[in-house]
C-alpha cells in the first residue's frame, strides 16, 4: 500500500466525484492499485485562487474499468474528509520534495502528473498541515448548581475533538467517528458562518459557542459521507425536523415543508423558503444527497 496526491480539476473531462470516485487514464493504472486500501489526497485548483492546493483525504477502495471508456478507470472511494484549510502547495517549502528542484522550483514534469505517489512523512504532514485546527468555539455548556449540563437537542451527539489524538497513529484516527464528528461540524459552522439555513439565525450563547449545528444530509449509518456538500447548517429544533423528514431541500434549495407537520412552521424559516447556501458550487449541498434525503427521509 502506499499514500498518493490525487490531481481534481473540478470543470475536467474526467468523471470525479471526489467523495464517491476518481477518474483517470489507464497511464496511472499502476501508481492507483499501489493506493488500494490506503489515503489519499486530493490536489488542484480552487475557483479564484491562484495556485494549486491540497484539500482533502479519503481512502482508496477498489478499481472497476470505466464501461463507456476504453483505456479509462474509476477508484472508488471512501472515508472522504475535508481540509480545515486549503494547504498550498509552496507552503513552508512544499510538502512533496520530488515536487521541488534543487533550486526551490517547482519540477514542471512532476506537477503535471495526475497521480503521484508520496511518501508516508509527507502524508503525515499533510495530515498536520490539514486537520490540526482546534475548534474557536468552547463546549457548549451551560452550569447549574455547580454542574455542567449541555445544550440543545442533539449536540450531545457531536464529540468534540479529544485531546488524546494528539500522538495516536494518524490513520487510525482518521476512521475515529469523534474526531470526524468534530471536523465535521468544524467545516459546516465554518462555511455557513454559524448561521442555520433554513432559519437564518445566527445565535451565540454567552461562552461564544454557536447554537447552530452540522447535519449530515445523509446519515453517516446510512453510508452519508463526511463532505461538506453531504452537510448544513441547521439549528437545533430545524435539524431534529430534517433528521425526522419534516422538512427537506429542493435541488434548487427550496426548503420543502412535510404535510405531516402539525403546525404551519413558515414563520420560522426563511422569509423566501430559500435555504442559504454557498455561493462556491464545490461547498454547496450535492443534488445526489438532496435526492437521497427526499427519496428516503422526507414525510412527502
Amino acid at each position: 500500500m502506499a499514500n498518493a496526491v490525487f490531481y481534481h480539476k473540478p470543470d475536467s473531462i474526467y468523471d470525479d466525484d471526489p467523495a464517491d470516485r476518481y477518474h483517470f487514464p489507464k497511464t496511472y493504472l499502476s501508481r492507483v492499485e499501489q493506493t488500494l486500501g490506503d489515503w489519499i489526497v486530493y490536489y488542484g485548483p480552487l475557483p479564484a485562487r491562484k495556485g494549486r492546493f491540497y484539500t482533502a483525504l479519503a481512502r482508496a477502495v477498489d478499481i472497476r474499468p470505466d464501461p463507456d471508456h476504453d483505456g479509462r478507470y474509476y477508484v472508488s472511494l471512501e472515508d472522504y474528509l475535508d481540509f480545515d484549510r486549503p494547504i498550498g502547495y509552496t507552503e513552508n517549502g512544499g510538502y512533496e520534495h520530488k515536487l521541488f528542484r534543487s533550486d526551490g522550483k517547482p519540477n514542471g514534469g512532476r506537477t503535471q502528473q495526475a497521480v503521484r505517489i508520496i511518501e508516508p512523512t509527507e502524508f503525515e504532514a499533510l495530515f498536520n498541515a490539514g486537520l490540526s485546527e482546534a475548534d474557536p468555539w468552547p463546549a457548549r455548556v451551560d452550569v447549574q448548581d455547580g454542574i455542567q449540563t449541555p445544550e440543545g437537542l442533539s449536540d450531545l451527539n457531536q464529540a468534540p475533538m479529544p485531546e488524546m489524538f494528539a500522538d495516536r497513529d494518524r490513520k487510525a484516527i482518521i476512521v475515529n467517528r469523534p474526531f470526524r464528528d468534530a471536523k465535521f461540524r468544524l467545516h459546516i459552522r465554518k462555511l455557513y458562518d454559524r448561521t442555520c439555513a433554513f432559519t437564518g439565525l445566527r445565535l451565540i450563547n454567552g461562552q461564544g459557542r454557536p447554537e447552530v449545528e452540522a447535519a449530515h444530509i445523509v446519515p453517516v449509518e446510512k453510508g452519508g459521507n463526511d463532505s461538506v456538500q453531504n452537510g448544513l447548517a441547521l439549528s437545533g429544533t430545524v435539524h431534529w425536523m430534517f433528521d425526522r423528514g419534516l422538512l427537506s431541500l429542493s435541488d434548487t434549495y427550496d426548503i420543502l415543508p412535510s404535510r405531516h407537520l402539525n403546525y404551519d412552521v413558515a414563520h420560522l424559516l426563511n422569509s423566501d423558503m430559500k435555504a442559504k447556501v454557498p455561493e462556491d458550487a464545490m461547498k454547496k449541498p450535492h443534488p445526489r444527497y438532496l435526492e437521497w434525503h427526499r427519496s428516503n427521509i422526507f414525510k412527502h
